[in-house]
C-alpha cells in the first residue's frame, strides 16, 4: 500500500474515532483543515462518503463504520506492537491510558501512584474521568474499571479494591435543622444531594438492603452532580444529605465534619476490578501498572 493511502488511512481513523477534525488534528499534530482535506480527497478516491458532516459534529457513515471495523484493529495492533519493543530497552515507557471515576483515582490510584512514577520515570499514566459504561476498544483506552459484576465476560479482570459500600452522610450544621433518616423512606422529606449517571439512565436511586429486603429510593434536592467528589463536598458545607462511598467520607465521619446515618441498611458491592480486552498485547509498562494496582488483601 503506498505511504500516502497509510497516511490517510491513519487520519479516518483519528477523525471518525475522536468524531472530531478539531481534537484527531490536535492528535496527530496537523490543522483540522487540512485534516478536512485529507478526508474528502480519500472519499473521492474512493467513491464513498466515510463521514457525515453537520455544524454540530462529525460521525462515520456505514461505509465508513465498516472501514473503521476492518481496518482499527490491524493499526491498533501494529502501535501495540511496537510498544512492545519497550522490552528491549533498559527501563520500561510508554502511556497507559485509562478510563475511571474519580473516586477510584482518589482512593486506589492516587495512594500508589506517587512512587510508581517516581520508580518508572519513562511511563506516562492519563486517567480520565467517567461515570458511562465507555468502550475502552472504541475509544483507544489500555484499560477501564469497574466494580466486578458489571464487567463483560471478554474482558480479563484484576481486582483492584475491597469491596465497599456507600455511606449516607450529612454535616452537624444540617441535622441541626432536620431529624436523622431512621428508615430509607424519611429520606423523602430531606434535602438530598442527587448524582445523574449515564450507566442508571439518568439520576441515580439509592439502593439499601437489610434482612432481605432491598429498596431503592429516589430522592429529591436542590444540587445534582455526575461525580462523587463534589456530593461529598456539598455535604461537608451543610447543604444536603448525600450518598457517597464510605471510604471517601471516612476521614470526615471520623473528625466530625459528616455524620453517617442509616448504615445498617448500606450493603456491600463488589469491589472495583480493572478491565482491558483479554487479546490485548501487554506492553512491560501496562504490566508493571497493573501489577502495581492489583488488590492484596491484609491478612
Amino acid at each position: 500500500m503506498p505511504r500516502d493511502r497509510i497516511n490517510d488511512m491513519i487520519a479516518f481513523l483519528a477523525v471518525a474515532r475522536e468524531r472530531s477534525f478539531t481534537r484527531a488534528g490536535s492528535q496527530l499534530g496537523v490543522s483540522a483543515s487540512a485534516l478536512s482535506h485529507t478526508i474528502k480527497a480519500l472519499e473521492a478516491q474512493l467513491g464513498v462518503r466515510l463521514l457525515a458532516r453537520t455544524t454540530r459534529n462529525v460521525a462515520p457513515t456505514e461505509a465508513g463504520e465498516r472501514l473503521m471495523k476492518a481496518i482499527g484493529p490491524h493499526f491498533d495492533q501494529i502501535e501495540a506492537e511496537i510498544e512492545a519493543l519497550g522490552e528491549l530497552r533498559d527501563k520500561p515507557a510508554g502511556t497507559v491510558r485509562i478510563t475511571c471515576n474519580d473516586y477510584v483515582i482518589d482512593t486506589i490510584f492516587r495512594p500508589k501512584l506517587a512512587t510508581f512514577l517516581r520508580t518508572y520515570p519513562d511511563i506516562h499514566v492519563e486517567l480520565n474521568i467517567d461515570y458511562g459504561f465507555t468502550d475502552i476498544i472504541e475509544q483507544r483506552f489500555d484499560a477501564g474499571v469497574r466494580i466486578g459484576e458489571a464487567i463483560s465476560k471478554d474482558m480479563i479482570a484484576v481486582r483492584i479494591g475491597p469491596d465497599w459500600r456507600f455511606a449516607v452522610v450529612g454535616s452537624p450544621s444540617y441535622f441541626e435543622r432536620r431529624s436523622p433518616p431512621q428508615t430509607p423512606q424519611d429520606l423523602t422529606n430531606h434535602n438530598c444531594i442527587n448524582q445523574r449517571l449515564p450507566s442508571a439512565g439518568g439520576l441515580y436511586a439509592w439502593e439499601f438492603e437489610k434482612d432481605g429486603r432491598e429498596l431503592r429510593v429516589r430522592v429529591e434536592g436542590q444540587q445534582t452532580f455526575n461525580s462523587a467528589i463534589p456530593i461529598l463536598n456539598t455535604a461537608l458545607d451543610g447543604l444536603g444529605l448525600g450518598f457517597v462511598p464510605e471510604d471517601l467520607a471516612r476521614p470526615y465521619i471520623a473528625d466530625g465534619g459528616l455524620i453517617e446515618v442509616l448504615a445498617d441498611w448500606c450493603p456491600l458491592f463488589q469491589g472495583y476490578h480493572l478491565y482491558y480486552p483479554n487479546r490485548r498485547q501487554a506492553s512491560p509498562a501496562f504490566a508493571l501498572l497493573v501489577e502495581m494496582l492489583r488488590y492484596r488483601q491484609s491478612a
